[in-house]
């Protein structure tokens, strides 16, 4: 981008949006196979539970708590080389996933010179080797925590990035430059926060709310 020109910003939701539906789990089933996320999500359901009843304002979202503890049982103990290794074969495979139109829409940015992020609640591990192979500038999403040994703990490094969060993150990341123009584009209720910041802000159906 040429530093005299002001500065233009497109920032993409990834699942459902970019994509035609969520890439975590196929992600996990890849990764780990079928039966190890069944027994996960079977483990995992009963917090959900007791997580959606006793909700309040305090208490991370049970979507969060849900993602959290899955990706804790699946992943704690692994190596983060491997997980590394599963994560960029995977990102070969989402060209598969990918909606053509919105394809067009990001490189429509791109032949503009506007910068493109992308901010989702999916894993670093697939959305970073995916980024460079379609002209992505930068991606916010969720990494995993590793301990000093290369071993993953089972924990995020941060909130997950949905909602409030990806303001939050998107930001931190601006660090005080905003830029003239911003497009956001999302497709769910935890892309509000997201679209509330563009001037320019559609839904995966074209819907200009701004």
């Amino acid at each position: 981008m040429d530093p005299e020109s002001p500065r233009r910003l497109a920032a993409f939701d990834f699942d459902g949006t970019l994509t035609r539906r969520d890439t975590l789990v196929p992600f996990l089933v890849f990764a780990c196979g079928r039966r190890a996320v069944t027994m996960a999500v079977s483990n995992v359901a009963p917090g959900v539970v007791r997580a959606r009843l006793a909700r309040t304002d305090t208490i991370a979202h049970p979507r969060d708590r849900a993602k959290e503890a899955l990706l804790a049982q699946l992943m704690c103990g692994r190596e983060a080389a491997w997980l590394e290794d599963a994560g960029r074969c995977y990102a070969e495979l989402l060209p598969y996933r990918l909606r053509p139109e919105m394809m067009r829409q990001l490189q429509w940015h791109q032949d503009r010179g506007h910068e493109v992020v992308i901010v989702s609640a999916s894993l670093l591990a697939y959305l970073e080797p995916f980024a460079p192979e379609h002209g992505v500038d930068h991606v916010i999403a969720v990494g995993l925590e590793e301990d000093a040994d290369g071993v993953l703990t089972g924990n995020l490094t941060g909130p997950n990035v949905r909602g409030p969060e990806k303001e939050y993150r998107l930001r931190a990341w601006l660090a005080g430059e905003p830029p003239e123009t911003m497009w956001a584009y999302g497709n769910s209720s935890g892309d509000r926060e997201l679209l509330a910041m563009a001037d320019i802000a559609v839904w995966v159906d074209g819907t200009h709310h701004r």
